[in-house]
């Protein structure tokens, strides 16, 4: 089953790329690596504001870590071109939001990898590293960057 036949299974519809906030691209290729821009998470097309531990649960921390994979998929979909020629994803980052004592970002951080490994299958298992910062950009709860492994030639 391709990428975008279990994306459809998912009734997932990939956004169009947001418009960076700051000084920086959307995307970087370099042989057939490309690393995707930390995404920040979004809930009605607003940043989703809160810290873990305070104002928000783990379940939409997690749906928050969800939503920024469907936005990464987006632009790494704008990047490639081809979903179906993405070969791994190598690696993702989650920065969460969260007060001193929350220790469950790695928990966040599977509403991310979780939709990776169901899109990509074997291709979606990856590297990963989730931290708890004291402030994200405009308040969001989850950040969350990516690399990932194409096609030679593509």
């Amino acid at each position: 089953m391709s990428v975008y036949d279990k994306l459809r299974a998912l009734d997932i519809t990939l956004p169009p790329v947001a418009v960076p906030a700051a000084a920086y691209v959307p995307f970087v290729r370099t042989g057939n690596l490309v690393f995707i821009s930390g995404h920040i998470a979004r809930k009605d097309g607003k940043p989703w504001v809160g810290k873990l531990g305070a104002t928000v649960s783990v379940d939409e921390g997690k749906a928050a870590a969800r939503a920024i994979a469907i936005d990464l998929l987006g632009t790494l979909q704008m990047a490639v071109g081809d979903l179906d020629q993405v070969t791994r994803i190598v690696k993702v980052m989650s920065l969460v939001n969260s007060t001193l004592e929350f220790t469950e970002q790695h928990i966040v951080t599977n509403g991310c990898s979780e939709l990776l490994a169901e899109v990509f299958g074997e291709r979606g298992a990856h590297a990963r590293s989730a931290f708890g910062v004291a402030q994200i950009p405009l308040g969001s709860c989850v950040e969350i960057e990516l690399i990932a492994e194409v096609a030679p030639g593509l």
